[in-house]
């Protein structure tokens, strides 16, 4: 592989690749019945509803609007919007230990998440890994989202290296897939110790 075609950065997803995020495990704490939190996950505060925040839809329209169509749960439509951590279980296992490494390293990390804009503050307060990170492209402050072409267009530019020197991790392969159309390396995240796998293949750390 020639240099221009090296990875020489690496672009992180952030959900279940950097962080768990879970809604079950908000509402598992409101809601006792497994048949109702199933139907409630579902149907009221689902991840396609949400996911309309990662597009950049605000809160102040999505929690109203939902609330007008299922006035019986507003209470745990609004937890939706003021609990936001406690959808997040934890670290990711060995993510982060990864990230270490390859900032000593030297390689320059980025991210690039489908996140929700409204979310976004107080989230990025409380994690100092991203400390890590030269620039984070969220996808509800460019009010477009993976696996969307223009995304990537965006974190090209942001990034400031070509395509063909960029690694991107995600846990979903449809994003993966967008990004290697455009000349992005691409990893599909099913767990650190394959990620740790591929990083030493294309040279960016040693291998343990």
């Amino acid at each position: 592989m020639s240099e221009m075609r090296k990875p020489a950065a690496v672009v992180f997803d952030i959900g279940r690749v950097i962080i768990q995020w879970d809604l079950r495990h908000l509402f598992a704490k409101l809601i006792d019945d497994a048949e109702e939190l199933d139907w409630f996950l579902a149907n009221v505060v689902s991840e396609a509803w949400h996911h309309q925040q990662d597009e950049g839809r605000p809160l102040s329209e999505m929690v109203p609007e939902r609330k007008r169509e299922f006035p019986d749960h507003a209470a745990l439509i609004d937890a939706y919007a003021t609990r936001f951590a406690d959808t997040i279980p934890g670290a990711v296992p060995g993510t982060h230990a990864l990230i270490e490494r390859l900032d000593q390293a030297g390689v320059p990390l980025f991210g690039l998440s489908n996140f929700g804009g409204d979310f976004w503050a107080d989230f990025r307060a409380d994690w100092p890994v991203f400390d890590r990170f030269r620039d984070i492209v969220v996808s509800g402050h460019e009010k477009v989202a993976k696996p969307d072409p223009r995304i990537y267009e965006i974190a090209e530019g942001r990034f400031g290296l070509p395509a063909q020197q960029l690694l991107f991790v995600d846990d979903k392969a449809e994003n993966i897939a967008a990004a290697t159309a455009r000349g992005w390396h691409g990893h599909v995240f099913t767990g650190a110790d394959a990620l740790e796998d591929t990083l030493a293949e294309h040279g960016l750390l040693p291998r343990a």
